[in-house]
């Protein structure tokens, strides 16, 4: 008899994607509502470009989003992007210029810092990324923006 096959993973009502995933926001100024409507109130406006948010419903152009601190509301599909971006989470990190402890740091990184995640292999501890001019490794437990094991290419 086969194995019984891996629970698919959920997805959104509207678009078939994963649930929960990862976006960034798309602007500089990004309304959070309480319900998925314009006629809800704006409950919180985020000002910060790129920085990552995870999808946790969908209801027609509405995404239910969770930021970092585990605030969650309702924004419109087209203030948010698939650009995959990750936030420094805790205290200062270190980037280094390849995978692992040992490897020489090229850069310091603040709390708080937002940068572009190029690559994340869902086996490793490690994720690349790039801040500005900066690029090298992070560990994944450091940042926020990608799940524990997702792959992201």
């Amino acid at each position: 008899e086969p194995p019984p096959a891996a629970a698919a993973p959920p997805t959104g009502t509207v678009t078939g994607l994963p649930v929960p995933r990862f976006v960034s926001l798309r602007s500089d100024e990004v309304n959070l509502r309480i319900g998925p409507d314009t006629r809800f109130p704006i409950e919180w406006t985020y000002q910060r470009r790129d920085m990552p948010v995870e999808i946790i419903r969908e209801y027609n152009q509405w995404r239910r989003i969770r930021d970092i601190d585990g605030t969650e509301g309702w924004v419109h599909q087209s203030t948010l992007a698939g650009r995959r971006t990750f936030l420094v989470r805790g205290a200062e990190r270190s980037l280094h210029r390849s995978e692992g402890e040992g490897s020489s740091v090229v850069a310091r990184l603040m709390p708080g810092v937002v940068g572009r995640i190029r690559h994340c292999r869902a086996e490793s501890h490690w994720c690349e990324v790039q801040i500005a001019d900066h690029r090298g490794y992070i560990k994944r437990s450091d940042i926020w923006g990608v799940s524990p094991t997702e792959d992201v290419n």
